[in-house]
């Protein structure tokens, strides 16, 4: 009795370790290359990317597409419906499903080497940051010295406050374009320092951006590229194949970013 009960708990815990000690298996995909597989886990702090993403590569959508923008130290991206049979030369980033996902940002997440984020459109059109439906990108990023990471705060603080002011100047341009059009330009430079002024008290009150231990740790040894946490949703990281994002990232591209050379790639799920 005693070694069958010991069994039944040996058998518990090897399920509990298997599912990650939550009882549930963990997402995961296999991104096929001509350079090799890269294997990906998916995170389930990020439900509607992880769900909208399995959706994508069940039905086949990931087959045979191009990763289109690779640029060295930095990342190599992919997912554009219209590079699947893209005349050489053209230019691609621009494809969309039609839809966008909610912003998932969570700051446990940082980009650190080999996590997996959705791209999306910039802040002056996408204030809200939601995601692209099917581009993505795998982070390679670069190693940081302490104290470049110094100056990078005080930099991304005042690229923050340059964004809020981006935002508004976006909100109120048909404001400035009609005092332009009537020769009012006191009224509109006035209106445009108040602009600035209310971005600047609004930065103030946010917290200031320093980084963690365990993201200054990351940042000084894999490395990443830290001016991208809190602006785009990571919704997984490598576990396997970092070596063949490496080989992708390495590749002769054209002006756009574009390889020159074809990278077709195929996602597939991992039991």
């Amino acid at each position: 009795m005693k070694k069958l009960l010991l069994l039944f708990v040996w058998a518990g815990l090897f399920v509990n370790l298997s599912c990650g000690g939550s009882g549930k298996p963990e997402t995961k995909v296999q991104i096929d290359t001509e350079f090799g597989v890269i294997k990906i886990k998916l995170y389930d702090e990020t439900p509607l990317h992880r769900d909208n993403f399995v959706k994508l590569v069940k039905e086949g959508f990931y087959s045979d597409l191009l990763f289109h923008r690779v640029i060295q130290h930095f990342m190599i991206q992919g997912g554009d419906p219209e590079s699947k049979n893209a005349v050489a030369g053209k230019q691609l980033g621009g494809g969309d499903l039609g839809y966008t996902i909610p912003a998932e940002i969570n700051p446990k997440f940082f980009h650190r080497r080999g996590i997996l984020a959705a791209a999306r459109m910039g802040d002056q059109v996408n204030p809200e940051k939601r995601s692209s439906a099917s581009q993505f990108y795998i982070l390679q990023g670069k190693v940081f010295r302490p104290g470049e990471l110094d100056s990078l705060q005080a930099k991304l603080e005042e690229s923050r406050k340059m964004s809020l002011f981006q935002v508004k100047m976006k909100a109120a341009e048909p404001e400035l374009n009609k005092l332009g059009a009537e020769g009012k330009q006191d009224e509109m430079m006035a209106r445009f320092n108040a602009l600035k002024e209310e971005a600047s008290a609004e930065a103030a009150k946010l917290p200031p951006i320093r980084f963690s231990e365990e993201q200054r740790k990351a940042y000084t040894t894999v490395g990443g590229y830290p001016s991208l946490d809190n602006n785009y949703t990571i919704f997984g990281e490598v576990i396997e194949g970092l070596e063949v994002m490496d080989k992708i990232a390495e590749q002769a591209a054209d002006q756009f970013n574009r390889p020159q050379k074809d990278i077709k790639f195929k996602i597939s799920m991992l039991k």
